[in-house]
């Protein structure tokens, strides 16, 4: 596998890591989302989700993680998952990989840390929302494994809505 051969490995997130995450978070969803989403959604979503606040919660956290795909030293990558309401379940939240490194199975590696998390909890079931126009995503995760458990539109604010597939994977 290739990511083998980049040195890719995984990292906690810490709060020294917080303007490197929501720098690289802007690179990756500017470059990949203009075309399914509008500038102004992208913008919207970015100042929203990687706020400190909002990363500080992943920190420490018992049913949080947030976790960095490091190549040498620079982030080229990141994931975050969480439990969700339904028991045996966790929520895969984010996975996201510079553009240019796609391709080389680090998205995989990323799921794979993800799925051995889950069942390192004694859960049985991660599940998460695709936007349905990310064509190149969704394909992704059909070849892992996950299939679609049902089509949802959720008011994100600002007048906003994210059009989802919630997709489903038993481990």
């Amino acid at each position: 596998m290739i990511a083998d051969s980049l040195c890719a490995r995984m990292n906690v997130l810490t709060a020294k890591d917080f303007g490197e995450i929501k720098q690289l978070a802007s690179e990756i969803w500017n470059a990949y989302y203009v075309g399914i989403v509008s500038k102004e959604q992208i913008d919207y979503m970015l100042a929203d989700r990687y706020t400190d606040e909002n990363l500080l919660g992943y920190l420490n956290s018992s049913d949080r993680w947030f976790s960095l795909l490091r190549i040498s030293e620079r982030i080229a990558g990141y994931c975050s998952y969480a439990s969700t309401e339904n028991p045996g379940e966790i929520k895969l939240e984010q996975l996201y990989v510079l553009p240019e490194l796609h391709g080389n199975g680090l998205g995989r590696l990323m799921l794979s840390h993800i799925e051995n998390h889950t069942r390192n909890l004694n859960l049985s079931t991660l599940v998460l929302q695709v936007n349905k126009q990310n064509i190149k995503a969704i394909s992704f995760y059909r070849k892992a494994g996950f299939g679609v458990r049902e089509e949802a539109v959720f008011d994100i604010g600002n007048g906003f809505f994210m059009d989802d597939y919630v997709m489903e994977k038993k481990l």
